[in-house]
């Protein structure tokens, strides 16, 4: 096994979109070991807390009116004019790769084995060796239509500390979106496109909030992933059948990802961080912040999936110590099954029931290949044993994981 090290860096990462045209920045073999730097897209909530000292980070946020250091912030066009700026909002999140495996191909299956993750610290002297991560109660969130107070509607930042010693966050303190300016001169009234510092001159800080309360850290990356192959350039915003934003807590240390290849290489990144979250991840956020993320890639050939849990596979599938869990998604691929319009079409889908299932068709099928049961049999086993959650309600591609425990065939 050979140990890679990929750091962020404006030649290492790529904002808001997966794309089977991009450059691996890194090739390994199939046993290899690659530990991945991360920066949040959300670190310009608070420059000096997240960005400031930070020489990486710095040039990856660069944005005057002379130089945008990483123009393409999404999956649209490049070239303008633009409402929110270049690739148009379709797509946020900023992630490091794709680190493309010697002899994947479409057909195969790559397992992701999450071997650990760690904090990025501030580097800003004034906050030098903490954490800090960043809660948008933004627009693209459930809540924001069903608001009770006053204003509305209204979005609004939480900024955490994340405490490794007694693995916990705690609220510093939040404040209300105001309308900000990048430097291209466009203005942003609400949170509608990826990187824009936040002018705090502009803002008003709440302080004193969520007194009290200690929320359990999970560290884990929101995003992790294959590029697809229906499109040069795949929004980074719904989740699909290579993985992407699934916002899943579960994706943490100990770990086992597994997703189906599409292209040649593979090509997987990762990003979109987070300190912890909830299911469902209700805000459009969850406590988004910097990690580092150690991995294990183990490339499995279509020809040797035949007799094992990866049989058939052709989504993404959790695997730890104790259960299997797959992920079901308000449209299964939308990229295949919403024709030419499919990343603009999936933005009006989103749906509990489709996601749901979705889940259920996955999990039947695993459980009728894998552990061979009847249809009746695995729907009987579903209704007494299994476990589904609700991952997320805020990436347009809504998702439901179903999970099933692995002490369950410990007789078979």
């Amino acid at each position: 096994m050979t140990k890679h090290y990929l750091p962020a860096t404006p030649e290492t990462v790529h904002w808001g979109y997966f794309s089977r045209t991009l450059a691996p920045v890194l090739t390994i073999r199939s046993g290899d070991s690659v530990t991945v730097e991360s920066i949040t897209h959300h670190a310009n909530d608070d420059y000096e807390r997240m960005i400031a000292g930070d020489p990486a980070a710095e040039k990856i946020f660069l944005w005057t009116k002379d130089e945008k250091t990483l123009r393409r912030r999404g999956a649209g066009a490049t070239e303008g004019p633009f409402t929110h700026g270049a690739g148009e909002g379709l797509g946020v999140h900023l992630l490091t790769g794709p680190i493309a495996v010697e002899g994947a191909q479409p057909g195969d299956v790559l397992e992701v084995r999450v071997i650990d993750t760690y904090p990025r610290p501030s580097a800003n002297p004034a906050y030098k060796g903490r954490f800090f991560g960043s809660n948008p109660s933004a627009n693209w969130g459930f809540q924001y239509n069903d608001l009770i107070e006053e204003p509305k509607k209204r979005e609004v930042v939480t900024i955490y500390e994340l405490d490794m010693g007694e693995a916990s966050v705690t609220a510093l303190y939040s404040y209300l979106w105001t309308s900000q300016t990048d430097p291209d001169g466009i203005v942003h009234p609400t949170i509608d496109y990826p990187g824009v510092r936040v002018d705090h001159a502009t803002v008003v800080k709440k302080e004193g909030i969520l007194s009290g309360i200690k929320v359990p850290a999970r560290l884990h990356f929101g995003t992790m992933g294959l590029a697809p192959a229906e499109a040069d350039y795949v929004s980074t915003i719904p989740p699909n059948y290579t993985g992407g934003n699934m916002d899943d807590w579960r994706i943490a240390k100990g770990a086992r990802m597994y997703y189906p290849v599409a292209v040649a290489g593979a090509l997987f990144s990762c990003g979109d961080a987070h300190a912890s979250q909830g299911d469902s991840e209700l805000s459009g956020t969850a406590i988004e912040i910097s990690l580092t993320g150690e991995f294990e890639f183990i490339l499995h050939k279509k020809a040797d999936l035949d007799g094992t849990v990866l049989e058939g596979l052709n989504h993404p599938l959790l695997e730890n110590d104790d259960v299997w869990s797959v992920y079901g998604f308000s449209v299964a691929n939308y990229l295949t099954e919403l024709g030419p319009d499919h990343q603009s079409e999936i933005l009006k889908r989103s749906s509990l029931d489709g996601a749901m299932r979705d889940a259920f068709r996955k999990l039947r099928r695993f459980l009728m290949t894998t552990q061979k049961l009847t249809e009746d049999e695995a729907i009987s086993l579903m209704s007494v044993a299994a476990d589904f959650a609700v991952t997320q309600v805020v990436d347009a591609n809504w998702g439901v994981t179903g999970t099933i425990r692995k002490s369950l065939f410990a007789g078979r």
